[in-house]
């Protein structure tokens, strides 16, 4: 499973890092989550310079992709150009948006009258972009999945992981980041909270 992490300037480290770092858990099993840019680096909302592992153009070819947040949405967000290059298929991929991330989705109109997360800071923009957003941290409907909150991350991460490889991968990959003395109850609770949307589906 190649997974696009799709990240502009401007991002929200927690939103990239922590599912790539969860995704890439599954390398064993075939498992490879890249850093995706439009350009060759990127800063993070907070100084921090990336070199992008693959181009914008990965998200085509790529089996899921994950849109990060950041300071910048918006802005992406009202480019035409770039929304034009961000070619993904609900039909073949995973697709996956934190926080902001959702203000692409229903840009690109992958949203449309599904129920959707973001965070509080976002959401009167992705209301006005005509979606109904919930108040839950995940959300689920079918190969689309969002969240709001930056510690969502690992909801993202388990969810892709489950539909793409299974649970019992995704315990062990959740399992493997968990803090020490509350493993087994943060793997219950991420698991509930992915599987209950997914019952929804």
């Amino acid at each position: 499973m190649q997974v696009a992490v799709l990240t502009f300037d401007g991002f929200n480290e927690l939103d990239s890092f922590v599912a790539a770092a969860i995704l890439n858990r599954l390398r064993p099993h075939g498992w490879a989550a890249h850093i995706t840019a439009p350009t060759e680096t990127v800063t993070s909302m907070n100084g921090v310079v990336v070199h992008r592992q693959r181009p914008l153009a990965f998200v085509e070819e790529a089996d899921a992709v994950l849109i990060g947040s950041g300071i910048r949405t918006r802005e992406i967000a009202a480019d035409t150009a770039m929304l034009a290059r961000l070619r993904l298929d609900p039909a073949r991929q995973l697709i996956a948006a934190q926080c902001s991330g959702t203000l692409l989705l229903a840009k690109l109109g992958l949203i449309g009258t599904l129920p959707a997360c973001t965070d509080l800071i976002t959401r009167p923009w992705v209301v006005e972009a005509g979606v109904t957003v919930v108040d839950a941290p995940f959300a689920a409907h079918g190969n689309l999945a969002t969240a709001g909150g930056c510690l969502a991350a690992p909801y993202l991460a388990a969810w892709m992981i489950a539909r793409g490889g299974g649970s019992d991968l995704a315990r062990a990959a959740l399992h493997y980041v968990a803090p020490v003395g509350e493993k087994e109850r943060f793997v219950d609770h991420a698991m509930a909270v992915v599987t209950g949307e997914m019952a929804l589906v």
